[in-house]
């Protein structure tokens, strides 16, 4: 989410920017990051677009203390400002009426081998290890359920986030064979306990191990307002993905939730949402924003941040103290805040409305008076593969690790197959189209004043490519060598008044790479 995947763990990248600009800094900066990284705007904004709940991932150290740091052994520290977070968060959720669910991310200790998903220290107990880390978890869950026992913003415990554990045979395989889990029931049990002696309203989200996908041993359910989540990245999106689960809503009874998923393209999200929407389950999806293309907002970092990541991953050079300080502050101050972002209206639109259309909307307004109209390749229209645009490579379904290739190998602008890169010789570093090859296609919605012939020019390199126009016959260009910075001009098209639909097509192109279609 920050470029800092290499370091891991959310301790490890603080200890690194304490020993470079030293420890009232770093707070600082941390200070910053959590006035900034959500505020009100955020969250309108998921209003306005059609979201209903908002799924917080909570880390335990914003609430109490670790158990190494407790002044007196066996009793808990609460921390009122990460509890305040809550509430202003709340607020925010229930003035645009959605649902607040509460998300155990890091529980006390690490509940998982992947460390970087609780923040996991592995020289110290882990959840699992320490029965304190236990009892201090469920003491947490105690104190938020007497907090918010009687408030209907909140939609539900999500009591502990993608355990991932050996029990039965330790070596590093995250709990996906276990076949008893019996030490990760008893907790979620006891969890269950606690809340339910101070609020019986509330509902119980429960995750399996293995990331929550593991029930083996975990039912029969103990709690009859019990909900049973599971997580899905980088598979198929068909039925047959998720039959485990819906065989497992069949057997409990009880309704089962897409707690987590994202990370993938949009065609990736509209599958998947229509899926499990088809049967009747919710979702939520990963995460809100980062410093990358597909999620609806998108952080985009100061110049000073490529040098500062290049650094604390160990590829580049040690920064001076103040340059460091001004990066990350100007990070946390203005690059994460709402109004900065890049909002995504294809991921949102591939999220809320494709899964339930085929038809295709503009992406951006294209209108033709006299004056003439330049489109950009890369603002074709918003809609399904295959509707809008076709790609050859279009999503990824090959499990977790390095994507390679990326469905947009450029990874900016936009998240569909569509390859698109920054061209930085363009006024402003302007999108185009690129690897553009034969057989895709990319369809465009323009309004036209008047009816009547007009001129357009493909502008663009590397190969032949066709225009249609409303359903007629393709019209062939051959496009220029070189730069692309030359064109090719059909014969005058015959524009209607009003509305007109224009192909670009792919017809014998390795990797093709079209700029703007120019009309005089």
């Amino acid at each position: 989410m920050l470029q800092l995947g290499a370091l891991g763990q959310q301790h490890v990248i603080r200890e690194r920017i304490i020993d470079l600009i030293g420890e009232e800094k770093t707070e600082a900066f941390y200070a910053a990051w959590r006035a900034n990284h959500v505020t009100k705007a955020d969250i309108d904004a998921m209003g306005r677009w059609g979201f209903n709940s908002v799924r917080l991932p909570m880390h335990y150290d914003r609430l109490t203390l670790p158990i190494e740091q407790e002044p007196v052994a066996g009793q808990d520290t609460w921390k009122d400002e990460g509890f305040a977070e809550i509430d202003a968060l709340l607020a925010w959720t229930k003035a645009n009426g959605m649902h607040l669910i509460l998300d155990l991310h890091a529980a006390p200790g690490g509940q998982g081998t992947d460390l970087a998903i609780s923040d996991r220290d592995p020289d110290k107990p882990s959840l699992w290890d320490s029965a304190e880390n236990r009892r201090k978890t469920v003491a947490l869950w105690r104190r938020l359920a007497e907090r918010y026992a009687d408030e209907p913003g909140i939609g539900a415990y999500d009591i502990l986030n993608e355990p991932n554990w050996d029990f039965e045979k330790p070596g590093g395989g995250h709990g996906c064979e276990e076949t008893t889990n019996a030490p990760l029931r008893q907790l979620m049990m006891e969890i269950t306990a606690a809340i339910r002696e101070v609020d019986q309203r509330h509902i119980i989200i429960i995750e399996g191990n293995c990331w929550g996908n593991n029930y083996r041993g975990v039912t029969p359910l103990w709690d009859d307002n019990t909900v049973i989540s599971f997580h899905k990245y980088w598979n198929a999106t068909d039925r047959a993905s998720i039959a485990d689960i819906l065989r497992l809503r069949e057997e409990t009874g009880a309704p089962v939730w897409l707690g987590e998923s994202g990370e993938n393209s949009n065609s990736w999200f509209t599958e998947t949402i229509a899926t499990v929407e088809g049967e009747g389950i919710g979702w939520a999806f990963w995460p809100l924003k980062k410093i990358g293309f597909n999620q609806p907002l998108e952080i985009t970092p100061n110049p000073g941040w490529a040098a500062l990541v290049a650094y604390l991953t160990g590829e580049g050079p040690r920064p001076p103290e103040a340059e460091a300080e001004a990066t990350l502050m100007r990070l946390a101050t203005y690059d994460i805040r709402f109004e900065n972002n890049f909002a995504h209206r294809d991921v949102v639109d591939a999220m809320l409305r494709q899964p339930h259309s085929d038809a295709v909307i503009p992406y951006t307004e294209h209108r033709l008076g006299a004056e003439g109209l330049i489109i950009r390749a890369a603002d074709y229209d918003l809609g399904r593969a295959g509707v809008a645009w076709s790609d050859v490579y279009a999503s990824d379904t090959d499990g977790p690790g390095e994507r390679i290739p990326w469905w947009n190998t450029g990874r900016t602008w936009r998240n569909d197959g569509v390859d698109i890169a920054v061209d930085i010789a363009l006024n402003g570093g302007r999108p185009v189209v690129v690897e553009f090859e034969t057989g895709e296609w990319l369809r465009y919605t323009l309004k036209a004043e008047a009816g009547g012939e007009r001129t357009a020019t493909v502008i663009g390199a590397g190969g032949r490519v066709s225009v249609s126009l409303n359903g007629g016959a393709p019209v062939m260009l051959d496009l220029t060598a070189g730069d692309g910075r030359g064109g090719a001009t059909p014969p005058a098209l015959p524009l209607l008044e009003g509305t007109n639909t224009l192909i670009l097509k792919a017809e014998a192109c390795a990797a093709c790479r079209v700029e703007a279609i120019r009309f005089d």
